[in-house]
């Protein structure tokens, strides 16, 4: 293990020796590392490595098997949640805990309701919420609706929570999976202003710049134990990522010449508005050929989702041209997309959705179930009755090829990492052999190892002639896997580049609405 001159002069949590088994797998081993008190520490390692496990025993959801928790210096069994929250934790999950339809008053006094003075206390509660927005420049609306604040802003009503629960030590668990450039910025402002107010906070994130930015020191795991601990100030993102992954990672990866073959997808004139006749989509057009790879960016919520969902089959569009292959893709006549998912899989068209949770898996379904979803006919026999032998054969090949850890068919996929989910879906939808890929955010919320993975993955489909539209709001990975570059934003294509007239800045005014190309 890889120790660094760092020693915390007050911990205000101490790990002695975690450890934490599922089954046959051990997601802790003899964990043991100190949290200075006031610090912003960064927690690191690949998917599955165990940090959220780790982290989940501070918050109380699980039981460790052995060893014990310090805070300022004292033993605490920790048996729950609410132990925790009483203890000064507070935990900001990956996916947000709130109740959509909910004002955000109403769901940071959930649990909290004071019983029969709920008028008075939804007052009081009202009055503190305000004056911590205030302090902490949180911007947030205590009467507004959940569903109706952008991402940022729910994450920003998540961290009002447990400062309303008065929690001293902050778990953060890939806060900006899902934010913007500036949604970031304003974030790592708060995450200072904490620090500042005597505040702990424990930072899990795969984005290894993010550590270099705004953390003290970072703890690296890996395979459930912990093999590095070093002041940020003392790395780089070079040793982070070989202790993380225990090998060199490379940063650009080996792909062949450009050479596009014929058109795979037209897309004419595309429109699409809401049940209120707002624009989502306007004037969309673009063609997409075999062997190359068009990224689409642009600021999330700007159409990107929309469009995904119209080629995959999920929504049907206003009106347009939309073909493949020279055929028209199957709308006409359509009152919905039931059913049309399906059809569009069978034409050769393989979709990664932008949110597995919601779209890629089903979380109590074996891995095995997993891996056959939208491709279940082609695994039956002549009697229309499933082919378990094939399908096992089809599932260890895609845990073998694919690295999915841990590699056992029958877990459910619920119990894996992000990461290991991510691989999964990806797994199922490249063994499909499709002709067109359609790929949203496909490295979101995974570690550095599985990103080389993932785009090494990408590239091998290009350059076996796969056509493959790509939704990223991340330019580094745009600059990465794209030939050419479409911008979006609100609902329309603002330019077009190819990737040899690459600029950061030029992208960030087409993003913007401020330039036409």
């Amino acid at each position: 293990m890889k120790l660094s001159s760092y020693e915390p002069m007050q911990p205000t949590v101490e790990f002695r020796s975690i450890s934490k088994q599922f089954g046959h797998v051990k997601a802790n081993a003899d964990v043991s590392f100190s949290i200075a008190k006031g610090s912003i520490h960064g927690l690191v390692g690949e998917n599955g490595a165990g940090k959220s496990t780790l982290m989940s025993i501070l918050y109380g959801y699980y039981r460790a098997d052995g060893g014990e928790i310090l805070l300022d210096g004292k033993v605490q069994p920790i048996r729950n949640s609410q132990e925790a929250i009483n203890l000064g934790i507070g935990m900001v999950h990956q996916h947000f805990m709130l109740v959509e339809n909910f004002t955000v008053l109403d769901n940071i006094m959930l649990g909290t309701e004071g019983g029969f003075r709920l008028a008075s206390h939804r007052t009081e509660a009202e009055t503190k919420l305000r004056e911590i927005c205030a302090r902490y420049r949180l911007d947030v609306d205590p009467l507004a609706k959940i569903e109706d604040l952008s991402v940022g802003a729910q994450q920003r009503v998540e961290i009002l929570k447990q400062i309303y629960r008065s929690a001293n030590i902050l778990i953060l668990d890939e806060p900006t999976a899902v934010l913007t450039a500036q949604e970031t910025a304003s974030l790592f402002e708060i995450l200072r202003l904490f620090k500042e107010q005597g505040k702990t906070i424990i930072l899990i994130t795969h984005k290894l710049q993010e550590i270099l930015e705004i953390t003290d020191n970072v703890t690296v795991m890996r395979g459930g134990t912990v093999v590095g601990a070093v002041a940020t100030a003392g790395t780089s993102k070079e040793e982070l990522a070989n202790m993380m992954v225990g090998r060199p990672i490379q940063s650009h990866l080996p792909r062949a010449p450009y050479n596009p073959g014929a058109t795979v997808l037209e897309v004419d004139g595309l429109q699409l508005a809401d049940e209120q006749q707002v624009k989502l989509l306007a004037d969309i057009g673009f063609n997409l050929r075999a062997g190359e790879i068009v990224a689409i960016a642009g600021v999330s919520g700007n159409g990107q989702s929309e469009l995904l969902e119209i080629l995959s089959g999920m929504r049907l569009p206003t009106s347009g041209t939309l073909r493949f292959l020279d055929k028209d893709l199957p709308f006409a006549k359509r009152h919905d997309a039931d059913g049309l998912p399906l059809a569009f899989r069978e034409l050769g068209i393989a979709h990664i959705p932008e949110d597995r949770l919601r779209d890629g898996v089903v979380k109590n379904f074996s891995v095995m179930q997993n891996t056959i979803l939208g491709y279940q006919d082609h695994l039956k026999n002549r009697w229309g009755l499933f082919n378990f032998k094939a399908i096992g054969a089809r599932c260890a090949e895609l845990l073998k090829t694919f690295d999915v850890r841990p590699a056992n068919p029958d877990l459910r996929i619920g119990l894996l990492s992000g990461g290991n989910q991510q691989k999964v879906v990806i797994a199922r939808e490249v063994l499909a052999k499709p002709k067109l890929m359609l790929v949203g955010q496909p490295t979101r919320g995974v570690d550095i190892g599985t990103i080389e993975s993932i785009h090494t993955q990408l590239l091998a489909l290009r350059d076996a002639g796969v056509a493959i539209l790509l939704v990223s709001v991340e330019l580094e990975e745009v600059r990465a896997l794209a030939d050419r570059i479409l911008v979006m934003c609100g609902g329309r294509i603002t330019g077009e580049l190819k990737i040899e007239e690459f600029d950061t800045t030029r992208i960030g005014l087409l993003m913007g609405g401020m330039h036409k190309s």
